[in-house]
């Protein structure tokens, strides 16, 4: 990790489980967030810094929805290299430039994802192997067999054509399953997603890297009404 000194005035530093950061200005909570760690860092903060991994990011931007605060500038130091939040927002994953952007970058909007269990997509949210069926907005992606799902935030859901400023936001990308070749892989850009698993059936979900305890019966991913603001090149 860098060496860099205390960062600016305002700006709250959070390094989550076995993180380490140089400045004893740092504040250590569990490797996933909980709301008594992250609440009143808040009130008084210009800016959070997330140092650990993407659940880590997830947990936060959670509590800055139920706290109405999505207007706080987040920066985001992805401890793994292979970080699927920092592969989705382009954001550097060696440690020098990624602290050096969480602390000297500027905030844009991005869009906010959230899922129908009362979480959001920091990076990408998985299901499958499955039988069922899914859309996205009104266009059917599967009714049957698929390999998987991988649902994460659209960063240029504002620009992509034929969706419109707000249209977009959701990226689905739906392995197919074939017989005898290798699976074959789309993304569809909407505004909300749904996958369904067949009744008799099973189908394991993670999100943000984590695992659900339980298997998959429905879920839905949709674009919230509000923007959150992250540090981003």
């Amino acid at each position: 990790m860098s060496t860099r000194d205390a960062p600016p005035p305002g700006t709250v530093l959070l390094t989550c489980g076995d993180t380490p950061f140089p400045t004893t200005t740092a504040v250590a909570c569990a490797a996933v967030p909980t709301r008594a760690e992250v609440d009143p860092l808040l009130d008084g903060a210009t800016r959070l810094v997330v140092a650990g991994s993407d659940a880590a990011l997830a947990a936060v931007v959670v509590r800055l929805l139920r706290r109405e605060r999505l207007d706080l500038a987040v920066a985001f130091v992805p401890t793994d290299p292979s970080s699927e939040a920092a592969a989705v927002w382009g954001l550097p994953t060696d440690p020098d430039a990624a602290l050096t952007l969480a602390f000297d970058g500027a905030a844009a909007p991005a869009p906010l994802v959230r899922d129908d269990r009362g979480s959001v997509i920091a990076g990408v949210h998985r299901v499958g192997p499955f039988s069922g069926v899914s859309f996205c907005d009104e266009h059917e992606l599967v009714r049957g067999e698929a390999e998987g799902l991988a649902v994460r935030a659209d960063p240029q859901a504002d620009t992509r054509g034929g969706l419109g400023p707000g249209g977009g936001g959701v990226a689905v990308t739906l392995h197919e399953r074939r017989r005898w070749l290798r699976a074959r892989a789309h993304t569809t850009f909407g505004r909300a997603a749904t996958v369904g698993i067949r009744p008799g059936t099973v189908a394991a979900a993670s999100r943000d890297g984590v695992d659900d305890p339980k298997p998959l019966e429905r879920r839905s991913w949709y674009r919230h009404t509000e923007d959150w603001h992250l540090v981003r090149p």
